[in-house]
This record gives C-alpha cells, structure tokens and sequence, in this order.
C-alpha cells in the first residue's frame, strides 16, 4: 500500500509578505543628459557663428555694390557734362577711400608709397600706371584723357580691392605678424 503523500507543513508566517517584481520607471526625457546640453551649446555657437559670417559677407557684398555703384554714377555723370578733370578726380577720392580701408596712411600718400599701396593689388603694369595716372590729371589742364581705360583700371582694381583676401601684405604687416 502506499502512503499518501506527506503534507508540507505550514511554517508560521514570520517576515513581510513578497510581492511581484516591479521595473523602475523609465528615466524622464527632462533634464537632458550633460552630453545633451554640451552637444546643444555647441550647436548653438556654431549657428552664432554661422550668423556672423553670413552677417559679415552680406556687409562685404554691400559694400562693394555701394563702391561700384558710385563708379557707375562717376562714369554716368562723365557722360552728361563732360568733365575730364571731375571724373579723375571721383576716381581717385574712390581709390584713396578704398584703400584707407586697408591702409590708414593711404589718404596721405604721394610718389612711391601711392604706387606701393596701389599695387597691394595684383593688377598687371598697364593697369597701375593708368591708376597713378590719375593723380596727375588732377592737376593738368583739359587733355586727352583716355577715360575708358581708366574706369576700366579702376573698375578691375576696385573689385580686387574690396576682396580683403586679396590684399597683399606689406613688410612691415609682416613683420608685426
């Protein structure tokens, strides 16, 4: 015969009771992670500076339609009335005003240290001595005046000029450097 199975005996109850095993809760999207807001402050100086730069370029293009617009009036004026001595003259006061830009001593200078500012520029000879020509047709009585190919030299080196990149560096710039 056999035996019926023995009953566990119940133990007296002498602890809390267990209950199921319960997951946290999922970690909150807010506050971000210090990776997070590292990653948004630099994307945030990298729009600033994107901003900048935009902001800076569209200052340079502004300025050189300004510039080559008063070349264009200086040419159209020249065209109305004629006058020699006015059109190199705004054609020089545009050059010295451009280049003081880079040079503040440009406005000031005659001779050799005119010729060394203007030729900063990479321009060829023909186009320099028709540059430097019009400091002397400021002066001289009605003559022939090649005004074509004077606002044609001013126009190549003012569209070199107002392009900081294309400045060249004095020795003395290079040596403060």
């Amino acid at each position: 015969m056999m035996m019926p199975p023995a009953q566990p005996v119940a133990a007296p109850v002498s602890g809390p009771s267990l209950r199921d095993i319960h997951l946290p809760p999922e970690p909150s999207w807010w506050p971000p992670a210090p990776g997070w807001w590292l990653l948004a402050g630099l994307l945030m100086l990298a729009l600033l500076g994107a901003i900048w730069l935009w902001r800076k370029h569209r200052r340079a293009q502004q300025q050189r339609r300004q510039v080559l617009h008063e070349l264009d009036r200086l040419v159209m004026q020249h065209q109305r009335d004629g006058d020699q001595a006015a059109l190199a003259s705004g054609l020089h006061q545009l050059l010295r005003r451009v280049a003081r830009k880079h040079d503040a001593l440009a406005a000031q200078q005659r001779g050799e240290a005119w010729r060394q500012t203007l030729a900063r520029m990479p321009v060829d000879a023909v186009t320099l001595g028709r540059l430097l020509a019009l400091d002397q047709q400021i002066y001289r009585p009605p003559s022939s005046f090649d005004h074509a190919a004077a606002v044609t030299a001013v126009r190549q080196w003012l569209r070199l000029a107002l392009k900081p990149a294309t400045w060249r560096r004095t020795t003395q710039e290079q040596a403060h450097a």
